[in-house]
């Protein structure tokens, strides 16, 4: 399909974009395909058992499995913005996407990108108060803050995306657009716009500052003040236990911000090369994948809950609460 190009009042108006994603041979295509679509269904999966153990089992119900539930269901949705047009786009010759539903893609990856970066920021101050102050956890962390703290995390990732849409979308570019990338990242849109993108990088990087250092310094407090607690517990076997208590989070939030860091921390030139796609792939469709097997292999009680889950033994929700305190 050839981009469409309306004139408006002497500018051009790009309708569509053309997304290089991978271009390799036809049968390399197929088996991109079949990889990724497994990549996919695999992961919608192990999230949907673990947001539907974690409400089941009562002795899940409470604020570190309602932030992971959280977690879950927002990377369903993030791999959904992306996987479904890559995957036609290994079958198909036409690789265009229409402006509006690029715009929309970006809007809701961003969105859900600078809401994982702040939840995973959450589910840190959540272990801190866990193992730094046990006694007063239950005090702490209630319902209420919870619940405050999540729907925080969604409005922070909303309003970021908002934002940068806002300088993004007035953009204007010449000739054929086309994006090398298989999806609409910012990088990639500020590269093929043909006029001045200096306001829209600055705005974006202030915004990608504050989203990713703030949330960042969060979590580095956090676990250096867990650290501290853990090594003043004198005896090993409590160290352990202490420390197996947020393994499985610290694990996850070393694999998405080395990952996100390592592309966002670029210059957008950089995405020039394809070697960024591979990164790329990394924290859009391999992360989200290891999150769920992380959590499984690091947790009994996760682990438990989804043997009664996939079983369908389970006794139904205890307690009259999402979870307890």
């Amino acid at each position: 399909m050839t981009t469409i190009i309306l004139e408006v009042d002497n500018r051009t108006v790009t309708t569509h974009f053309i997304l290089l994603g991978f271009p390799t041979r036809p049968a390399f295509q197929l088996l991109l395909f079949s990889v990724f679509l497994a990549t996919y269904l695999l992961t919608l999966l192990e999230n949907l058992l673990i947001i539907l153990a974690i409400h089941s089992d009562g002795q899940l119900h409470k604020p570190m499995y309602f932030f992971l539930s959280h977690l879950s269901f927002l990377e369903m949705w993030y791999v959904t913005v992306i996987s479904p047009k890559m995957l036609v786009d290994f079958l198909s010759h036409d690789k265009s996407i229409s402006f509006n539903g690029c715009m929309t893609q970006l809007y809701f990856f961003v969105t859900f990108v600078c809401t994982e970066y702040i939840l995973l920021a959450v589910m840190a101050f959540d272990r801190y108060v866990a193992i730094c102050n046990p006694l007063r956890y239950p005090v702490i962390m209630i319902n209420q803050l919870c619940g405050t703290l999540a729907g925080g995390c969604w409005f922070c990732g909303l309003m970021t995306a908002m934002i940068k849409m806002v300088f993004i979308v007035q953009l204007h570019y010449c000739g054929t657009p086309q994006i090398n990338h298989y999806f609409c990242d910012i990088s990639p849109l500020l590269n093929v716009s043909c006029e001045d993108s200096s306001q829209a990088e600055l705005v974006d990087f202030f915004l990608a500052l504050m989203v990713i250092a703030i949330p960042l310094c969060v979590v580095v407090a956090s676990y250096a003040a867990i650290l501290a607690t853990i090594l003043r517990i004198p005896s090993a076997q409590g160290r352990q236990k202490a420390f197996s208590t947020c393994a499985s989070h610290l694990t996850v939030v070393i694999l998405f911000y080395s990952t996100t860091l390592f592309t966002y921390a670029r210059p957008k030139l950089m995405y020039a090369y394809n070697s960024n796609k591979v990164v790329s792939v990394l924290y859009t469709v391999i992360v989200p994948l290891l999150n769920p097997i992380i959590y499984c292999l690091r947790n009994r009680d996760v682990k438990a809950a989804l043997r009664k889950t996939i079983h369908c033994r389970g006794s139904g929700p205890q307690g009259n609460g999402v979870f307890s305190s």
